[in-house]
C-alpha cells in the first residue's frame, strides 16, 4: 500500500505505474509549466520535478511509498535536485526556448552546404574550394559585446528573453501569444548603446569569410556527407556547430551509376549484331576499353553484358571497383534492296512455312502512331461528355 499519494497527484499518474507513464507524466507537464513560459507557475515546476526525481528513483520511491515526504527527510534523502532546472535539462537537454536553456546549450547550430559534384570528380576524387560565410567572437570586445560589466538584465522580458501579449477575443475570453523579445532578441540581457562594442556593435560575433578545403575522396556518392567539426557559427558560450557539407551527384550524359556499378547503352548496327564487332568506350579518367564480339557470336537487342573492375572505385577501398554493365541496342536499317533479299536470305535461317487458309483475308499494316490514337479516345471522351450533359433530361413532380 502507498501511504502518501501526493507525488502521483501531481504527475497525474497512479501508483505503480511505469516508468515510461512517469517519464511521459513529468515531460509534458514539466514543458507547460517551465518559468520560461509560464513566469509565474515557478513553485508549480518545482514540484512537479520533486516529485519526479523522488518516484523515478527505485529506492527514494520505496522511502516514499512506506512513510511519505517525512519518511524522506527523516532518512536523510533528498526530495529533489537542488535545482529543479538541473532535471529539466538532464531530462531535455537543455533546449528550451529561454535564456536558461540558451546557456546551457553545449553546442552551436550545424550550418549545412550543398556541392555539386560530377560522375568524374567521384570516380578520380578531387580536392575542391568552398568559401562561406560564417560568424565569429568578436576579437575587440571577445565576445562581451561592450565594456565589461556593461551586461544588464533586460527591462523589456525581465531576463526570460520572451514576451508574452493577451489579446482579448471576447467576453471572457484571452489569448496569450508568447514571442522572442525584440529588445534583446531572446538573450534575456542587454547592453546599453553607449558601452556596445564598436566592431561587432554588441551583437558579440562578427561576420567572416572562410575557406574551407573539401576532399571528395574516390568512390564518394550522391547524399554522403563530408563534416568539419566545430567549424559553424561561433557564439559566446557555445562550442561551435559543425559545416556538414552534402555531395549532390550531377547527372551524366553517358554513364549511369548503380552503386558501385556503372551502366552504359551502346549502339550498335545490325551487321555487327549478326557478324560480330569491335567498340571502344572511353572511361571516366579518360582511358579507352576494347570491346569484342567474335564473328558468329550474334548480340541481340537488349543484351547485357559486363566487365568487371571497371566500374565505380569503393569508398575507401579505391584499388577495388564495380563492373562496367553495357546494355546494347541494335539499330535495324529503315528498308533493304529488294534485289539483295534472296542472297540475304540464303546468309539466314529458313523461314517457317505458314499455311494460309482458302477463306483468309488479305490486310494492310498500317503504321501504328501512339500519341494519334491518345488524342483520338480524347476527343472521344469529350464528346461523350458533351453528348450526356446537352441530352439530359430533367423530371419534375407535379404537386398538387
Amino acid at each position: 500500500m502507498v501511504r502518501d499519494t501526493k507525488f502521483y497527484d501531481i504527475l497525474g499518474v497512479k501508483p505503480g505505474c511505469s516508468q515510461d507513464d512517469l517519464k511521459k507524466a513529468y515531460r509534458k507537464l514539466a514543458l507547460k509549466y517551465h518559468p520560461d513560459k509560464n513566469p509565474n507557475e515557478g513553485d508549480k515546476f518545482k514540484l512537479i520535478s520533486q516529485a519526479y526525481e523522488t518516484l523515478s528513483d527505485p529506492e527514494k520511491k520505496r522511502i516514499y511509498d512506506q512513510g511519505g515526504e517525512q519518511a524522506l527527510k527523516e532518512g536523510g534523502v533528498g526530495g529533489g535536485f537542488s535545482s529543479p532546472m538541473d532535471l529539466f535539462d538532464m531530462f531535455f537537454g537543455g533546449t528550451f526556448g529561454g535564456s536558461r536553456g540558451r546557456r546551457r546549450e553545449r553546442k552551436g547550430k550545424d550550418v549545412v552546404h550543398q556541392l555539386s559534384v560530377s560522375l568524374e570528380e567521384l570516380y578520380k576524387g578531387t580536392v575542391r574550394k568552398l568559401a562561406l560565410q560564417k560568424n565569429v567572437i568578436c576579437d575587440k570586445c571577445e565576445g562581451r559585446g561592450g565594456k565589461k560589466g556593461a551586461t544588464e538584465q533586460c527591462p523589456t522580458c525581465h531576463g526570460t528573453g520572451m514576451q508574452v501579449q493577451i489579446q482579448q477575443l471576447g467576453p471572457g475570453m484571452i489569448q496569450q501569444i508568447q514571442s522572442m523579445c525584440s529588445d534583446c532578441r531572446g538573450q534575456g540581457e542587454r547592453i546599453n548603446p553607449k558601452d556596445r562594442c564598436k566592431q561587432c556593435q554588441g551583437k558579440k560575433v562578427i561576420r567572416d569569410r572562410k575557406i574551407l578545403e573539401v576532399h571528395v575522396d574516390k568512390g564518394m556518392g550522391d547524399g554522403q556527407k563530408i563534416i568539419f567539426n566545430g567549424e559553424g557559427d561561433q557564439e559566446p558560450e557555445l562550442e561551435p556547430g559543425d559545416i556538414i557539407i552534402v555531395l549532390d551527384e550531377k547527372e551524366h550524359p553517358i554513364f549511369k551509376r548503380s552503386g558501385n556499378d556503372l551502366i552504359i547503352r551502346q549502339e550498335i548496327q545490325l551487321v555487327e549484331a549478326l557478324c560480330g564487332f569491335q567498340k571502344v568506350i572511353r572511361t571516366l579518367d579518360d582511358r579507352d576499353l576494347v570491346i569484342t564480339a567474335i564473328p558468329g557470336e550474334v548480340t541481340k537487342h537488349g543484351d547485357i553484358k559486363c566487365v568487371k573492375n571497371e566500374g565505380m572505385p569503393q569508398y575507401k577501398n579505391p584499388f577495388e571497383k564495380g563492373r562496367l554493365i553495357v546494355q546494347f541496342l541494335v539499330i535495324f536499317p529503315n528498308e533493304i534492296d529488294p534485289a539483295i533479299i534472296p542472297t540475304l536470305e540464303n546468309c539466314l535461317p529458313p523461314r517457317t512455312e505458314i499455311m494460309i487458309p482458302d477463306q483468309a483475308e488479305e490486310c494492310i499494316l498500317e503504321p501504328f502512331d501512339p500519341e494519334e490514337e491518345a488524342r483520338r479516345r480524347h476527343q472521344k471522351n469529350v464528346y461523350e461528355e458533351d453528348d450526356d450533359h446537352g441530352h439530359g433530361q430533367k423530371v419534375q413532380c407535379a404537386t398538387n
